[in-house]
């Protein structure tokens, strides 16, 4: 059985989740969030993008003001300007974001391989030089060829990266599928990994549990499921899920899951917990 060291999880509600179609939370309601993710047990933290200009740099500075037992972690995409945005809040944890996928590459970039590997480098030297520790992303794993995203993962292990993102960006995975590829990558890469699941077939959650069954280490989630299209896999879920059917229990602080649940609830509108029974067993 699994120790607390080998498993954790990774909270992206104040990214992705804000990524929700209809939801935009408030400064005040963003600092509940992390207060209660912090109190609740959660250690990693994604508290936003600074890149997207002063106000929420202006925010990100007050959480990094709080006394938090977390790490909290800025977004970034592999580019000079988001870093620098990033370290004048203050962050040490700087997550670089890249697509990996061919597809993406060649479409949304227009670029090719060696444009990204050379344009990671690049920003991964410059966070490096200047005392940050990073975390990569590769975007579209899912879709991307096994061998260049580990490609990209003994890159960023050359810059003393602690672990790197496995992105299913577009919800493709299915949980058989999922196994097979992270047995297969957990064998051969450089670095820990961490699996961020999309919930566009319904499937982020036991995606997520597949991850955990393979060795994955971390997986990303967010309060009540929320984020980008149709969401993520949900914190509250994945937790009780590991507890109950895998007897992996997370030090965490059922009360404040259940206070954050109902937080995250207010602030976007919608009531989730009476249609999750994973949710609805706290209350």
């Amino acid at each position: 059985m699994r120790t607390l060291q080998q498993f954790d999880l990774v909270d992206t509600t104040l990214r992705d989740g804000e990524q929700t179609a209809g939801i935009v939370f408030s400064a005040e309601e963003k600092l509940n969030i992390v207060r209660t993710l912090s109190d609740m047990g959660i250690h990693w933290i994604e508290a936003g993008i600074p890149a997207m200009g002063e106000m929420e740099q202006r925010l990100l500075k007050e959480m990094l003001g709080m006394k938090l037992n977390t790490n909290l972690i800025a977004w970034n995409r592999a580019v000079i300007e988001d870093v620098d945005s990033s370290m004048r809040c203050g962050f040490s944890y700087i997550h670089v974001s890249v697509p990996v996928s061919d597809f993406n590459i060649q479409y949304k970039l227009k670029r090719d391989r060696a444009w990204v590997l050379s344009r990671l480098e690049q920003t991964l030297q410059y966070v490096k030089a200047n005392g940050g520790v990073i975390l990569l992303g590769a975007e579209d794993a899912s879709r991307a060829d096994k061998e260049f995203f580990l490609r990209i993962a003994e890159l960023g292990y050359q810059y003393n990266a602690i672990r790197i993102r496995y992105a299913d960006t577009v919800g493709c995975l299915n949980p058989f599928r999922a196994k097979e590829e992270f047995d297969y990558l957990v064998k051969r890469c450089a670095l820990p990994i961490e699996f961020h699941g999309h919930n566009d077939f319904g499937m982020a959650m036991a995606n997520s549990v597949a991850a955990y069954l393979s060795g994955i280490e971390f997986v990303s989630a967010t309060s009540t499921g929320i984020g980008e299209r149709a969401g993520n896999a949900c914190l509250e879920e994945m937790v009780n899920t590991l507890d109950k059917l895998y007897g992996y229990h997370m030090d965490i602080q059922t009360e404040k899951m259940n206070q954050l649940t109902r937080t995250v609830e207010r602030a976007s509108g919608r009531k989730i917990y009476k249609f999750k029974p994973a949710i609805g067993m706290m209350a």
